[in-house]
């Protein structure tokens, strides 16, 4: 009884007090949790800077580029105003020398018209008359059409001037070679100035034997050659009442004398053989075979 009395007498240790081992345990809990929430902390904190530096050299970065493309831009800028202003200058070069070839070329009026005869004459030579037009003609000229119209009215006033110098120059030719002489010399000098003229000037012959606009007077290349030979049927003229015959004959004896040639230097001017000279004796002979008793009023013998 009395121990149990004593026992009842010594104080109990209160339950709800904690152990020293859960009091540590609980101080490492904590601590534990603070290092944790630091550490979460200064890992945020170091996510936070490093997202600022990385959107911050993404701005730099960007800044940069636009800098970069903004500097191009000026760049391709001076550029392009460089390049125009050295376009500007080129064409301004370009014009200038332009105007001063133009006024170089710029011919007086009748130069400039000799020159378009020249021109004309080597296309029409070359083409013949229908198949030449302007066009070809001032483009070899180096001028404008309008300048061929100025000057001549067009193709066919041109080609007139062309066909009457060519025409003129023939006569001339042929009275210079039957002025003087015996008789036979005088065909032999027409024959061979006729076909030295073919041989010397093919242009011209090629313009005058070539068929003549439609819109002309006879039409056709006979028309050319009719005018040629009544031209020289003029000069037919004096040679025959000099050598004591009827003058009325002279345009057929002109005809017959510019068809012979015309036909036979047709045919020399795709051979060119034999030497003209050659051709001149043959055709002269021809002819002088029957003109050399010639009577003064010839009769034919056969009736119709």
């Amino acid at each position: 009884m009395e121990r149990m009395a004593s026992s009842e007498r010594r104080p109990k240790a209160p339950v709800d007090a904690p152990s020293r081992a859960q009091k540590k345990a609980l101080e490492a809990q904590q601590r534990a949790e603070r290092d944790a929430r630091k550490k979460a902390t200064e890992v945020n904190e170091r996510a936070e800077r490093a997202e600022a530096k990385r959107t911050l050299e993404a701005r730099e970065r960007a800044a940069r580029e636009a800098r970069k493309k903004e500097l191009e831009e000026q760049k391709s800028a001076r550029a392009a105003s460089k390049l125009a202003e050295r376009t500007r200058r080129e064409a301004e070069r370009e014009r200038k020398a332009a105007s001063a070839r133009a006024r170089k070329t710029r011919l007086p009026a009748l130069e400039r018209r000799a020159q378009l005869v020249a021109v004309g004459r080597a296309v029409f030579a070359e083409h013949g008359y229908e198949a030449t037009s302007v066009e070809e003609i001032a483009a070899r000229a180096n001028v404008s059409k309008p300048i061929v119209y100025e000057h001549f009215g067009g193709k066919e006033g041109l080609y007139a001037v062309i066909v009457d110098r060519e025409m003129d120059y023939v006569v001339r030719r042929i009275a210079e070679a039957i002025g003087e002489g015996s008789p036979r010399e005088r065909v032999e000098r027409a024959s061979l100035a006729f076909l030295a003229y073919v041989r010397d000037d093919p242009d011209g012959f090629a313009v005058l034997s070539q068929d003549s606009p439609i819109t002309s007077g006879g039409g056709r290349m006979s028309s050319l050659l009719n005018d040629l030979a009544q031209r020289v049927g003029h000069v037919f003229v004096r040679s025959l009442e000099d050598a004591g015959y009827d003058a009325k004959a002279a345009p057929i004896y002109a005809h017959a004398l510019v068809g012979m040639v015309t036909f036979v230097g047709h045919w020399w001017t795709g051979v060119r053989k034999p030497p003209i000279e050659e051709v001149a004796q043959h055709m002269s002979a021809l002819a002088w075979m029957g003109l050399r008793h010639l009577p003064k009023k010839p009769k034919l013998r056969v009736r119709s």
